[in-house]
């Protein structure tokens, strides 16, 4: 049997100081949300996310919603 070399591990020589190690980390930030419109409305929405505003999804509704007309008042608003 050969016998196997070992090889010593490599070790850092000096201790990386908390400033150098943060300037490191400062580019290891989350990205910006990419955002798509949305076919039938085209409100920002994420992709492959139900659209939050008209609630379809891949062409079909999903969600049902209630769109409120903001021109018409209620009885209830005016008092």
């Amino acid at each position: 049997m050969a016998a196997t070399i070992l090889r010593p591990m490599a070790v850092p020589k000096k201790r990386t100081s908390s400033a150098r190690r943060d300037k490191r980390r400062a580019n290891h930030k989350a990205g910006k949300a990419r955002l798509n419109s949305c076919p039938r409305c085209h409100s920002p929405r994420l992709p492959h996310r139900v659209c939050p505003t008209c609630g379809t999804y891949a062409g079909r509704e999903v969600i049902s919603h209630q769109v409120t007309d903001p021109t018409v008042t209620s009885a209830s608003d005016s008092e």
